[in-house]
């Protein structure tokens, strides 16, 4: 049996018989599945927001930093709970940082379809390449916070080179 059918038969017994506060934090930190797919569980996780996306990309500038905010804490902890459920570290199919990273990335410019794909693309990129000093806060800090902020950084990245693209093209 290969490490991802392991991991997703390992996540979908852990669910079973959890108090239900538990198994909507396993819910969220796989992000409804998105997580459990095969090969690619970050990427795959960060295509799961899209329905997010849509939803929050229309509200007002403090709507959306109130919806961030609120993302931020919803990943934080039930990555938190997940990690300690599955009694793993940053388990790849905990995918919500995935989430908050690429929002972060993207809810902030108008939509169009430039914004939309170059932040996708922009984040998983420094989500993957792990520039300084992403790679090494991904050591220092540990719980639901580790596993989330690595992929906030990538997604200030992604939102700084998204900021450029916008200004020097529209």
């Amino acid at each position: 049996m290969s490490q991802a059918q392991s991991d997703k038969l390992h996540v979908t017994k852990a669910i079973k018989g959890l108090r239900p506060a538990d198994k909507v934090a396993v819910i969220l930190s796989v992000w409804f599945g998105a997580g459990l797919m095969p090969g690619m569980p970050g990427t795959f996780g960060t295509v799961g927001a899209a329905p997010l996306y849509f939803i929050i990309v229309g509200l007002g500038t403090w709507s959306k930093i109130i919806s961030m905010a609120m993302i931020i804490g919803v990943a934080i902890w039930s990555s938190w709970r997940a990690q300690m459920i599955l009694d793993r570290g940053d388990a790849r199919e905990i995918v919500i940082d995935e989430v908050a990273g690429f929002l972060l990335a993207t809810i902030f410019f108008p939509f169009t379809w430039l914004t939309l794909v170059s932040g996708f693309c922009l984040f998983r990129f420094f989500d993957v390449v792990k520039p300084p000093p992403i790679k090494r806060l991904e050591g220092i800090t540990r719980g639901g916070l580790g596993i989330v902020l690595d992929d906030l950084l990538a997604g200030v990245y992604a939102l700084v080179c998204v900021g450029v693209l916008v200004y020097v093209i529209l």
